[in-house]
């Protein structure tokens, strides 16, 4: 497992440091720590703290942003999402993030689970997962709980039109600005494209 102070993570991402997390970390460390993951995309309390502005003004240039969390316990990887755009992951407990990197994609929109990396993120540490990055639900540090606030661009995450027919890749819009590659051995939503070749990684 690599740091995020390590080069490694230098194409995946950095650590923000010119935004004060306290007032957004006061208000997560409140949030439930649940058995299995719950991500809840917009947080009424977290869009409410003084960090919701600097990350909108300082972050986002000005773009309406939205701020929820990603709670729970996890170990596996099962899948990687991307978007459009920049995520910003605080950490309000240690948590590791997997991640690869989209150029390394197949044409076919497949990805080999050999290419993912483990990067541990400190407790009190925002990281911007860049756009670039597939990532996914976070996992916990020798099978304990995490809590990390999840901050996007407004409207992402949330349920989007079913379309038939899908083709190349638009067979892996999972939601608004969320484009799903699952793992055949992972339980997913129904529908979810299928195209993780290899282990389904864990962090135990």
């Amino acid at each position: 497992i690599l740091s995020v102070k390590s080069e490694e993570f230098k194409a995946y991402g950095r650590i923000v440091d010119n935004v004060d997390f306290s007032p957004l970390l006061m208000e997560l460390e409140k949030t439930p720590i649940t058995e299995g993951v719950v991500y809840k995309p917009s947080v009424k309390e977290l869009e409410e703290t003084t960090t919701f502005e600097e990350l909108t003004t300082i972050t986002y240039g000005e773009m309406p942003i939205q701020i929820g969390y990603c709670n729970g316990h996890n170990s596996m990887l099962n899948a990687l999402e991307y978007h459009r755009d920049t995520e910003i992951n605080v950490m309000a407990t240690d948590a590791i993030l997997l991640l690869g990197l989209r150029s390394e994609m197949e044409e076919d929109f497949t990805f080999d689970t050999a290419k993912v990396k483990a990067f541990l993120v400190p407790a009190g540490t925002a990281v911007e997962v860049y756009a670039t990055s597939l990532h996914y639900a976070p996992c916990g540090v020798a099978g304990n709980g995490y809590q990390v606030a999840i901050v996007l661009p407004k409207g992402t995450n949330y349920a989007c039109k079913k379309r038939e027919n899908r083709k190349g890749e638009d067979r892996l819009i999972a939601g608004t600005n969320k484009w799903v590659i699952g793992h055949p051995e992972a339980k997913l939503a129904e529908g979810t494209f299928i195209g993780l070749k290899g282990e389904n990684l864990s962090v135990l």
